[in-house]
């Protein structure tokens, strides 16, 4: 396949985190935190039924970050990696994902918990969370074995954002 994939953003998503130094690396880092998403009205009727679901995948840009490498240092190492061993922002299509609470919905506005996304970031598209699809028995975690008790205090270094 050759050219260009077009996607057109479905709405919105809207954090306490300004920018992304500081922000918690995974959801299950930012605990609590709360954020909401505000839908695009010609997006809302596709959020019909969503409020029957605890958790919901976001599909959303990277809009903060810039180029890509394919060797990263992830924030919870200090070795390089591939890219796509890893969960950093600096990817080739600068796709973020996150599993979050869906706590109520009003109007076109999700509000939502356990946020570890920059403010403004533009949402792709939504999947609900289902734990019969989606938590398969993991049985190797690879390099982050040993890394992945550092979890809960990691935060964002600004090492994937270029100043300008």
């Amino acid at each position: 396949m050759r050219g260009k994939i077009i996607y057109h953003t479905i709405g919105v998503i809207y954090s306490l985190f300004k920018k992304p130094y500081g922000t918690p690396i995974q959801p299950r880092a930012a605990e609590g935190v709360k954020g909401k998403v505000v839908i695009k009205n010609k997006f809302k009727k596709g959020i019909k039924d969503l409020s029957g679901f605890s958790h919901i995948i976001l599909i959303y840009h990277f809009h903060l970050s810039q180029g890509y490498s394919l060797w990263v240092k992830p924030f919870m190492d200090k070795k390089t990696h591939g890219v796509f061993a890893t969960r950093a922002p600096c990817r080739p299509n600068s796709l973020g994902l996150s599993v979050v609470k869906l706590k109520k919905i009003k109007g076109n506005t999700l509000y939502i918990e356990d946020v570890d996304i920059v403010d403004g970031t533009p949402l792709l598209d939504i999947k609900p969370y289902l734990p019969h699809f989606d938590s398969p028995k993991v049985t190797k975690i690879g390099w982050l074995k040993k890394q992945i008790h550092r979890l809960p205090s990691h935060r964002d270094d600004g090492r994937f954002v270029k100043s300008k």
